[in-house]
């Protein structure tokens, strides 16, 4: 494959950063069809794991996927990229909003507009979703550790954090379960 332009690269996550409303989780489809569909610079799949994988490590998950991507595409100059990419418009953004904030929070059209953003946000977070569920390996121990996290968070109340860590820690029991009994 022909080296992709980081100039190119970069203004690729400028524009996935510019309308990523809603944080890490309305990056996926943004990033499928930026990489995958319009310019094949990776493959799905490569995509979700590292979706999957930005979820799963400290920091921002459009951050830690913007990494692993540029990095895929163009090395460590091409993480470096893709990352600042990420994060100029909404750095601008943020600027920009803190220096008249008190003018505008009372603004109907203001709150207007962060009402619609959350409706098109809820529809991609159910869009990032339905393709990771698409793509998972969905056997018994998939929907024993789904119903275990459900009732962690839903009736338990237990902190995210910990639900995750305790059903990675599971996985990596059954995986070694498995292992052992040459199931997998």
């Amino acid at each position: 494959m022909k080296k992709f332009s980081l100039i190119k690269l970069y203004f690729i996550f400028v524009k996935v950063g510019a309308i990523l409303l809603g944080g890490g989780y309305v990056i996926l489809p943004i990033l499928n069809s930026e990489l995958c569909e319009k310019r094949d610079l990776i493959k799905e799949n490569e995509l979700t794991d590292y979706f999957a994988l930005s979820q799963s490590l400290p920091g921002m998950i459009a951050t830690n996927i913007s990494i692993f991507t540029g990095y895929k595409i163009r090395g460590a100059l091409g993480a470096i990229t893709a990352m600042l990419g990420t994060v100029t418009a909404p750095v601008i953004s943020i600027i920009i909003l803190a220096s008249f904030l008190e003018c505008i929070a009372g603004n109907s059209y203001i709150t207007g507009t962060f009402r619609g953003i959350g409706v098109a946000v809820t529809a991609l977070i159910f869009l990032t979703t339905r393709e990771i569920w698409q793509k998972s390996n969905r056997d018994g121990f998939f929907y024993f550790i789904l119903a275990v996290a459900l009732v962690g968070l839903l009736y338990i109340k237990a902190s995210p954090a910990v639900v995750i860590v305790f059903c990675s820690m599971l996985g990596v029991l059954i995986k070694r379960i498995k292992r052992y009994r040459r199931i997998d």
